[in-house]
């Protein structure tokens, strides 16, 4: 973008940006829009001036174009170059490929680590004591109709209404006094 002689900005556009062979006219008004700093400007006009400009560029590109009649071509063919006549950059100094591993060996040898990590976790898992037994006997939840003495046990109380095991005077679920002994 110039003003007069001077060069204000520039932009290169990607080359998911263009379509054909020039960039989407709505992305050069944006580009314009965000560079020029002049307050009301009005994008409208921007897009006629992009537009006419694109239009003349195209123009002016199809007449540079120089198009040669059919019958001065020729077809042409690519000759093979032999492999002796390649220049390929020669490796210089001593390689060692003695520890290098194959990619079969390499699969090999994670199935081995990975084996012997689930081993050891099965290992730890079993003296640990994967399960955990308990003797406690959970209460019932009490029935409508029952006693309240039936809802009481000897490991806690329970509250008649919610059938919650609680110790405190009031069930703090539903607010209600508990009978205590």
């Amino acid at each position: 973008m110039l003003k007069g002689r001077d060069i204000i900005d520039s932009y290169v556009f990607k080359d998911e940006d263009v379509e054909g062979d020039f960039p989407n006219q709505n992305l050069i008004v944006g580009w314009v829009l965000r560079t020029v700093a002049i307050p009301n400007i009005n994008p409208h006009q921007v897009m006629k001036t992009t537009q006419a400009l694109t239009k003349q560029a195209v123009q002016k590109k199809e007449e540079r174009k120089i198009k040669a009649p059919l019958s001065e071509t020729k077809e042409v063919e690519l000759e093979k170059v032999p492999e002796s006549e390649l220049k390929r950059p020669k490796v210089q100094g001593w390689v060692k490929t003695e520890g290098t591993k194959t990619q079969e060996e390499l699969e090999e040898e994670r199935r081995q680590a990975f084996k012997t990590t689930v081993a050891a976790r099965k290992a730890e898992a079993q003296s640990s004591g994967s399960t955990l037994k308990t003797t406690r006997q959970l209460p019932t939840i009490p029935k409508e109709g029952a006693e309240v003495k039936e809802s009481v046990s000897k490991e806690g109380e329970f509250c008649p209404f919610c059938g919650k095991d609680l110790g405190f005077r009031f069930c703090p679920f539903c607010g209600k006094p508990l009978p205590h002994d």
